[in-house]
């Protein structure tokens, strides 16, 4: 019998890595002669990089660079088993994470970090990319990424803009004539799993502005710099991202990806699964097992466990889901993707138990679920 093991993050508690073994020592207690192949995952968000790079024998590399606010950090990226695809993870560099609460100024926020760490695997030989862009502190529209790339953003006096969303009304030239080359023999899958446009109430600043610090007062200001940025993108590439889909990902970055870059934007989950080769390890699988810290009805619209059990389905797998907190109303829906569902959190384990002992009742949930499925 081979199960297959593919959890994603237990965020706060556990990472996909560790939440594997986990799930595989409760497995192998059970029955050591049950072969278990773990291939943690992410949905493009934060773990992206780890998952891909554990699950394929690859590599940490390690550069400097600038967090969101300027300063020099050292950041990571990585390089997966086949030696020619880079992973690189925006939220190292300009996430939100590397800033305290009392940090976050998205109207001076930049991915200027994001733009370097691009710039260092160019510079390393690295011509394919996977670019994981969730939990970004920034709403420059991909201004700071670009920058680091050699693109100039210049005022009315021939000067260059300063970092961050808020000197974009000052904006009156781009100048591409030093963007970098090689860009364009390159290839870039975005992990997306966001379709909001780049400006207007469905946009990058109204929806995820609130979350990166962006008050009532800022908002206003700096959807309309937004739509500044793209009136000049239009003007020099004929590409409109105003309401184009996928634009308003990460504070606008898809929009820069999308005018810029040789690229394709999918769903965070679906790159994690082609780059770890999920489909060949489906083969000859008999259960797959997964799971989240909190699934909900959020969990339907493309969080990993549900891209899991949709590939499992295709070739006729039991996906098992085995979650830190599933919530009640969920189940209904969640019983049509998953053979078995469970929950750490139960009538016995509160929250926060499951929380501050995250990987003892997560072995306990795994070995009863399992033992009922292989009626051991």
């Amino acid at each position: 019998m081979k199960i297959i093991v593919s959890p994603d993050s237990f965020k706060g508690s556990l990472s996909a890595t560790d939440a594997a073994k986990v799930m595989a020592d409760a497995i192998h207690n059970l029955d050591e002669k049950i072969e278990i192949v773990r291939l943690p995952v992410a949905d493009g968000g934060e773990g992206t990089l780890d998952a891909l790079v554990n699950a394929t024998n690859g590599e940490i590399k390690t550069v400097q660079v600038q967090d969101p606010l300027g300063r020099v950090i050292t950041a990571l990226f990585g390089v997966l088993g086949d030696g020619q695809t880079c992973i690189i993870e925006m939220a190292k560099a300009s996430g939100l994470t590397l800033l305290s609460q009392g940090e976050r100024n998205p109207l001076k926020a930049s991915t200027y970090g994001t733009g370097q760490l691009i710039l260092h695997a160019l510079d390393e030989g690295y011509r394919t990319f996977i670019i994981g862009i969730g939990g970004s502190a920034t709403n420059d529209g991909g201004m700071g990424m670009l920058r680091a790339l050699g693109m100039k953003f210049l005022d009315i006096e021939g000067d260059e803009l300063a970092d961050g969303v808020e000197s974009l009304q000052n904006l009156v030239e781009i100048d591409m004539s030093n963007f970098d080359e090689r860009i364009k023999s390159a290839h870039f899958v975005i992990a997306c799993d966001v379709d909001n446009p780049l400006v207007g109430p469905n946009g990058a600043t109204v929806v995820f502005g609130p979350q990166k610090g962006a008050t009532k007062e800022m908002i206003k200001g700096m959807d309309a710099n937004l739509s500044h940025l793209a009136d000049h993108i239009e003007k020099k590439t004929g590409i409109a991202l105003h309401q184009k889909a996928g634009a308003g990902a990460a504070g606008g970055i898809g929009g820069a990806f999308l005018a810029f870059f040789p690229v394709q934007l999918k769903p965070g989950i679906e790159v994690v699964m082609k780059a770890i080769d999920f489909e060949h390890h489906l083969q000859s699988a008999s259960y797959v097992l997964t799971g989240e810290g909190k699934s909900d009805l959020q969990t339907l619209s493309g969080k990993a466990p549900i891209g899991i059990a949709k590939e499992a389905a295709k070739h006729q797998v039991p996906a098992i889901l085995v979650s830190g907190y599933v919530e009640e109303t969920s189940k209904e829906k969640l019983a049509n993707y998953f053979k078995q569902i469970a929950s750490v959190v139960n009538e016995h384990v509160s929250i926060d138990e499951s929380i501050s002992n995250t990987a003892f009742y997560l072995k306990q949930r795994t070995t009863e679920t399992v033992q009922r499925l292989l009626n051991l």
